[in-house]
């Protein structure tokens, strides 16, 4: 990876927003069981927590978007993180179940806004040959934050600290921490060289060149929604499964998530880095494909060492798939809205697949079903679905990224 000193600093930034933007959102993941039984309701109700998060993001991506593709990615990414920061710690203070869905969904808005933000900042600041690779580190920042997530939960939850009780109000106090990511980005980061360029040139409007890349868009919210589907279809409600179904202490729920997120790790590195050899295409092809034989061993496995093998597995073939999604989408959507468009096409399929939280609870939950049932029809029809869809997009790798492009529809 052939990165000068700025690309680098401007990588590591746009990957520990997304790492801290995602513990942010996993620490609920590990606490819906008792945060049900705080506010004394069931954890499909809880668990609207998670929808109301996702199906928000959308508006996050949009906002943000549209005002980095204005006012440039650095100072609305600096912003953005703030505010999930402050949404997420104030979530720990809520009294009441109503009071905390809400702080989520504003979180959510927040949240929406990162990933557009620091994947265009990225990829319009690094070489060509570069993108793969950095777009699996990118999007490996997603099961880092998972998997901080995993850890403080493991080491935090339940323990007594100079006399208080780590409870899941404490853990979400850790939200806190990515807003000081912000003063490594003011001091260091700089801003896309391609905005920069772009600066004083016209540009088309965001409906303009939405209108003319309408296929191209409606393409890529169906993929995504399949694609966030695969993730959190796979992650959310991982750890109520081993805690409900397989009544499993905190450090075992804990350390097979951590295992979980390594495979994640390794499957997104590897699957990025081999998208720029065999294209991004076939990457993703063979990371959904991978995740039908892991399934038996994900879901329906009796002891927790085989059940920390089928997490590796599953997660290394699910993150590997979505490790070539920031340089598909950014390489695929025209470059005067690459801050806005890649986010919210993201975010879209999020909110279209938001609901799934509460559908496999509600699904598990009922009789005659388990959480394992849940978890693995969902993650077989959707890799399936990924599969068959990936092989109709089209493929851009390595194409200059400006953000003066033509309005013209891309084919």
């Amino acid at each position: 990876m052939n990165l000068n000193v700025q690309q680098r600093k401007v990588v590591i930034a746009a990957f520990l927003g997304w790492t801290l933007d995602a513990f942010d959102f996993f620490i609920l993941v590990f606490t819906l069981p008792a945060i049900a039984a705080t506010f004394q309701v069931r954890v499909p109700d809880v668990a609207y927590a998670i929808f109301l998060t996702l199906a928000m993001r959308f508006i996050g991506a949009f906002v943000f978007g549209r005002l980095a593709d204005r006012y440039g990615r650095k100072p609305l990414l600096m912003i953005d993180i703030v505010c999930f920061s402050v949404l997420g710690t104030m979530a720990a203070f809520a009294p009441t179940l109503a009071i905390f869905l809400i702080l989520r969904a504003l979180f959510g808005i927040a949240m929406g806004g990162e990933w557009g933000l620091g994947s265009s900042l990225a990829m319009e600041s690094i070489p060509p040959a570069s993108r793969g690779l950095v777009s699996g580190i990118l999007q490996c920042g997603y099961p880092v934050g998972y998997l901080l997530a995993s850890i403080v939960f493991g080491v935090f939850y339940g323990q007594t600290i100079f006399g208080y009780e780590f409870g899941w109000r404490a853990l979400l106090l850790f939200s806190i921490v990515p807003a000081l990511v912000v003063l490594f980005i003011r001091s260091h980061v700089p801003e896309s060289p391609a905005f920069e360029a772009a600066r004083s040139q016209p540009k088309a409007g965001f409906f303009t060149t939405l209108a003319a890349n309408w296929k191209v868009a409606l393409y890529a919210i169906a993929l995504m929604m399949f694609f966030n589907l695969f993730s959190h279809g796979t992650q959310d409600l991982y750890p109520t499964f081993l805690q409900k179904q397989h009544h499993f202490d905190t450090h075992t729920v804990s350390l097979i998530s951590i295992v979980g997120n390594l495979g994640a790790i390794v499957g997104g590195l590897l699957f990025g880095y081999a998208s720029e050899k065999i294209g991004r295409v076939n990457a993703i092809t063979i990371g959904a494909l991978l995740a039908l034989p892991a399934i038996p061993l994900w879901a329906y496995s009796a002891t927790p060492v085989m059940l920390a093998v089928g997490a590796f597995t599953m997660q290394f073939a699910v993150q590997g798939a979505w490790g070539v999604i920031p340089v598909h989408l950014n390489e695929i959507v025209p470059g005067a809205v690459r801050a806005t468009l890649p986010g919210f096409i993201y975010q879209a399929g999020n909110f279209l697949a938001s609901y799934n939280g509460p559908f496999q609870a509600r699904l598990a939950e009922s009789p005659g079903n388990t959480y394992g049932y849940a978890l693995a029809l969902v993650v077989g029809i959707v890799a399936v679905a990924i599969a068959i869809l990936i092989r109709f997009s089209p493929e851009r790798r390595g194409e200059a990224m400006t953000i003066g492009e033509p309005v013209a529809a891309r084919r």
